[in-house]
């Protein structure tokens, strides 16, 4: 039997009957990796001789009895976390030879679960991208067409669950880093609330590994079903044990619904910024059309909903404002001197872009004042909807773009050409406001390319969009892997 796509929950049960060992799935998954990686380039860290030890050590463990959540299952991990004695370089070539001497965090919740590490995935140059190329690792291609992006910055991670290279995934979302990649390569992801997750560890070469809390960004799970997500995020949750773990523990509260005729839900699929592409909008109907079935209330338009064209503008302010905070002197200089030129009329996206990359302390107080209130909105509209489904990302996955410039790049959109950048919004929705989000496939465009969809859910009540892409699951198609 082929165990390479199966899901992580099945595994485990395999292993726990005595159908499979650890060290078979893990041999099945190396020699699957060695076979076919050459033509995606997922996996650009190896661990092999290591992740044998650990397939070992995990079947002597439950002949011992012993039982862990991810007991004897191979993994992957997102080349931008520390893992002692592999190099982590977020892709940039001065920190080529760069070895951490400890592991992140959450590599240890892995190992800790019983997890089997086989090696690293790759990443775009600094994780700033929305495809994933660097000079040290060259480029990952998307497994359903080697011409196209997996996505970005969780790429690697996303195109390995696609090609069977491990049952489960870990990554990190500042920009949609987990959702698009999922929705390029038909995967699953979770975006969790903002500071669910610890992060220590999952940090540039040039800093120091410290517990702190970023604004926007989070870490968090990929797999390739919805059941899956939940499992390792019940792995990976919880506060940083030199901080708030000290005094806090961790009780997620259920999902609001365990049926889906109970849900009620917000169906998005227009954003004032940017147009979406058919493509995409039939993924959003299909996951529509699939919660009318189920006997979910769907409604299409709320005047709860905070206005997502101040929300865009918001979240890439917010965006950049952190980007650019070590930039030098004189490249800062440089973009206030744009800045100063620009019309007070210009309110694109690109203008807020560089507004936000000068924004001066008082700005971002008042800025962060903005979204404490979009984030009231969401409250009170989640006192009427349980989700709300939107788009990842307007188009489905497009071929891979190496120019030097982003800001020079475009993405087309049903033959309309738009600021690269733009795509983000979408992503920004739930991010600016912390909140939790789960991509799910939705179907396939008429090219054969995945699509996906977001499901966003109440902060802190991350099991609710997760038991809404659970209950989905069966009627939206799943994952399939790539012929």
């Amino acid at each position: 039997m082929d165990w390479n796509f199966e899901t992580a929950e099945n595994l485990g049960a395999a292993l726990r009957a005595g159908d499979v060992t650890s060290v078979e799935l893990t041999e099945e998954a190396i020699t699957r990796i060695e076979r076919d990686d050459k033509a995606v380039n997922a996996i650009c860290v190896p661990d092999f001789d290591r992740a044998r030890a650990a397939a070992r050590g995990a079947d002597r463990a439950r002949a011992r009895g012993e039982e862990r959540p991810l007991l004897g299952i191979p993994v992957t991990v997102k080349e931008s976390y520390d893992i002692a004695g592999l190099p982590t370089t977020w892709g940039m070539p001065p920190y080529r030879d760069h070895q951490p001497a400890e592991d992140a965090v959450q590599v240890s919740r892995l190992k800790a679960a019983g997890a089997v590490v086989l090696g690293k995935t790759n990443v775009p140059l600094g994780l700033q991208d929305v495809q994933t190329f660097n000079d040290i690792y060259g480029t990952t291609n998307n497994p359903w067409d080697h011409l196209r992006t997996p996505g970005g910055s969780s790429g690697g991670s996303a195109a390995a669950l696609a090609s069977g290279f491990g049952a489960l995934s870990i990554g990190s979302d500042l920009a949609g880093s987990l959702r698009t990649p999922a929705h390029f390569c038909g995967v699953h992801a979770h975006k969790p609330t903002l500071g669910l997750v610890a992060s220590r560890g999952m940090v540039p070469p040039d800093a120091p590994a410290l517990p702190a809390e970023h604004d926007l960004a989070v870490v968090g799970p990929m797999a390739r079903s919805a059941r899956d997500l939940t499992l390792l995020l019940d792995v990976m949750a919880g506060p940083d044990p030199l901080t708030l773990g000290t005094a806090y523990g961790l009780t997620l509260p259920p999902a609001r619904h365990e049926r889906l005729r109970d849900f009620r839900v917000l169906v998005l699929d227009e954003h004032p910024l940017i147009p979406t592409g058919a493509a995409v909008r039939a993924g959003v109907e299909r996951v529509a059309d699939a919660l009318v079935d189920g006997g979910a209330r769907v409604e299409r338009h709320s005047p709860l909903l905070p206005d997502p064209a101040e929300a865009g503008v918001l979240y890439m302010q917010l965006l950049v404002s952190g980007a650019v905070a070590r930039f030098p002197t004189d490249a800062y200089e440089q973009l206030r001197s744009e800045v100063a030129e620009l019309s007070v009329d210009d309110r694109s996206l690109q203008a807020a872009r560089l507004r936000g990359m000068v924004l001066s302390h008082r700005d971002w107080i008042e800025a962060n004042n903005l979204r404490e209130l979009h984030r009231h909105g969401w409250r009170r509209l989640f006192t009427e909807f349980d989700a709300v489904v939107c788009p990842v990302t307007p188009t489905p996955a497009f071929p891979h773009d190496h120019h030097p410039d982003p800001l020079e790049r475009l993405i087309a959109v049903d033959g309309v050409e738009c600021p690269y950048f733009d795509q983000l919004v979408w992503a920004g929705l739930p991010t600016m406001p912390g909140l939790p989000a789960t991509a799910v496939p939705a179907g396939r465009s008429p090219e054969g390319l995945p699509v996906g969809v977001q499901i966003i859910g109440p902060m802190f009540e991350d099991r609710t969009p997760l038991r809404l892409a659970e209950l989905l699951e069966p009627s939206i198609g799943g994952f399939l892997a790539p012929c």
